[in-house]
């Protein structure tokens, strides 16, 4: 990841480090937003779980999908704690997982509307309210089809420019720093998917409360 962050700032410069750290601190607001608003009022609301005790449970899944970039790599991890800590239902859990791993991609579509929005600031272009729209909905979109790989955002990001009519090879300029994007945005991914076979279970009545109610670390 430094070679490719050093190759970045070679080919282009030392002024490229402010408005890239920039986005990149933007991405990762709008990741924490995400978890602490969205999932925490959808965890309280519909299920009555608490997302400090959740992110516990689930936070070796989620060291993995940060460390790899990948959902695909998560994805057992993901399923054995969401139903052997968290307590959601197993049958459950093995369709909404991995169908999640793919179509659910909360952290690449917030990492795209980000990117595509400084990508227009970088080339001086004026982002509109119907282009801000585009933009949301073809990112939207284009999450739905990413592989659960690692770089797959980055690439899919190329047709949400094409989408909204932004210079394509703008990819070209967060590319070198991508890994540093990917890590944030697969582990909320992976935790989106989880969230959402928990609160299922919860409303299907097959949720194990016994199970979320054990302290698995007096175990380790």
């Amino acid at each position: 990841m430094f070679c490719l962050v050093a190759r970045t700032f070679g080919q282009i410069g030392i002024s490229v480090i402010v408005p890239l750290g920039k986005s990149v601190i933007a991405v990762y607001i709008a990741l924490a937003i995400q978890l602490i608003v969205v999932y925490g009022i959808m965890l309280r609301g519909f299920a009555g779980l608490s997302l400090t005790r959740y992110i516990k449970k689930l936070s070796p899944a989620m060291a993995i999908a940060f460390s790899t970039c990948s959902s695909a790599a998560a994805l057992p991890a993901n399923m054995d704690l969401t139903i052997n800590r968290i307590g959601a239902s197993k049958d459950i859990s093995s369709f909404v997982l991995p169908l999640g791993n793919t179509v659910n991609m909360n952290g690449t579509a917030i990492y795209q509307g980000v990117a595509a929005v400084f990508i227009a600031q970088a080339y001086g272009i004026p982002v509109t309210p119907t282009m801000a729209l585009m933009i949301v909905l073809s990112a939207t979109l284009a999450s739905i089809g990413t592989a659960g790989v690692a770089g797959a955002g980055a690439i899919m990001l190329s047709m949400v420019l094409h989408t909204v009519g932004l210079p394509i090879e703008g990819v070209g300029l967060i590319f070198g720093i991508d890994r540093i994007y990917d890590m944030g945005r697969t582990a909320m991914n992976i935790t989106g998917d989880s969230v959402v076979a928990a609160i299922i279970s919860k409303q299907e009545k097959e949720f194990d409360e016994k199970i979320w109610n054990t302290d698995f670390a007096k175990d380790e």
